[in-house]
């Protein structure tokens, strides 16, 4: 072959590549599309796709699954939908939370098929928690008779502003070491969010502010469909806006921050100061929804704080939807009413809009699937826009 034929080949081979990964990542982010939708999706021509699918196909990438619901019936055979092949890949997510490890293991079809949970000690670092993360996958895959050769990535969340990338890659090298896969790393908070909206509360939602409110306040920002990290990876921290700049000095080196007014350690001093003693946050969110006096009083004041800030983010982002997750959540309406009518008043009341504040869906697992998300989408739940197409 001669050498400018040579270049030639290399580069219709690259770019088939790029439109091959268009077609998976679209695949990873929206789920199983007929071909139709794919083909507008991606911005590929019908044959470029067609082609591609059947390439993928024959090396058992891809399936087609069910007949599609996309488009009117027409005369002929009926459209199929094109789907990840659940059996070509597995992924893996990993929460390390402040006192709980949880990990999550779904295939490429987006189907989460195991969870689990474990303890960790108040004081473990980065490090002893990714050795605890790495344990517990082992034996949920064990336990479930699930096999890591089909491993192809895993997602962790962390706690904290992600600015500290010696904290975050002693967690990352140790899974990569452990399992001999990529890692990527955010904030667990954030991932929740993405969660919420690869499978929760906010699916189809473009605009959403997430908030966890429990032992601590953190939160996700999405705008557009894409999830914020900010210039300093500090984006969605809701729980260190500052309420009381002459307030008590808060670990993230600011006054009066958010959390320390609502987060459960200051929920069950202000309790206490009113007598009202409680051990910790089961016996909180019991004595809440038994409504004791005294807790929903202290609880309901928390709420409103939260929802005063919340107004502020709203008016900023307008995002069509709030979801509120963690412990206090659970609450239903005695966090929700609050939290909504501060919004109400505060955000921007003349302005027209229609805003949904709703329960997260998925628990305690949010930042773990969130992970899984991570990887699912590489963050872009926008797939690369496939460049021009060589004939």
């Amino acid at each position: 072959m001669l050498p400018g034929m040579e270049k030639r080949a290399d580069a219709l081979q690259r770019l088939r590549r790029t439109h091959e990964e268009v077609v998976l990542a679209t695949l990873r982010a929206e789920g199983p599309m007929s071909r139709a939708r794919l083909t507008k999706a991606t911005g590929l021509s019908r044959t470029t796709l067609f082609a591609i699918i059947s390439e993928l196909m024959e090396r058992g990438v891809v399936i087609e699954s069910g007949v599609a619901d996309d488009r009117p019936r027409q005369r002929g055979r009926p459209p199929t939908r094109v789907s990840l092949n659940p059996d070509a890949g597995l992924l893996i997510g990993v929460d390390l939370g402040r006192r709980r490890i949880r990990v999550a293991i779904a295939n490429v079809a987006r189907q989460i098929v195991a969870t689990a949970a474990d303890d960790a000690a108040a004081d473990a670092d980065e490090s002893e928690q990714a050795d605890l993360a790495i344990a517990l996958v082992r034996k949920v895959c064990e336990d479930e008779g699930i096999g890591l050769g089909a491993l192809e990535a895993i997602g962790v969340g962390l706690v904290g502003v992600m600015d500290a990338p010696d904290r975050r890659w002693r967690a990352v090298e140790r899974l990569e070491a452990a399992f001999g896969a990529r890692v990527e790393a955010d904030n667990n908070a954030r991932l929740a969010a993405l969660a919420e909206r690869t499978w929760g509360a906010a699916q189809a939602a473009e605009d959403i502010v997430y908030v966890r409110w429990s032992v601590g306040v953190g939160g996700g920002l999405i705008s557009g469909g894409r999830l914020l990290r900010g210039a300093h990876g500090a984006s969605g921290e809701l729980g260190h806006v500052s309420v009381d700049p002459a307030g008590p000095p808060c670990h993230c080196g600011g006054r009066g921050c958010l959390e320390g007014r609502i987060g459960m350690p200051a929920l069950l001093d202000a309790l206490a100061a009113k007598g009202v003693r409680l051990t910790g946050t089961d016996d909180l969110l019991e004595a809440a929804q038994a409504r004791t006096p005294a807790v929903t009083s202290v609880v309901v004041d928390a709420a409103r704080t939260l929802g005063t800030v919340l107004a502020g983010t709203v008016a900023q982002l307008d995002p069509e939807r709030v979801v509120m997750g963690g412990d206090l959540a659970t609450l239903g309406g005695l966090v929700l009413d609050p939290i909504r009518s501060a919004i109400g008043e505060l955000a921007l009341p003349g302005t027209r809009r229609t805003l949904d504040i709703v329960p997260a869906d998925l628990g305690p697992a949010a930042s773990a699937m969130g992970a899984i998300a991570l990887v699912l989408t590489g963050q872009d739940p926008s797939p690369p826009h496939p460049g021009p197409e060589l004939l």
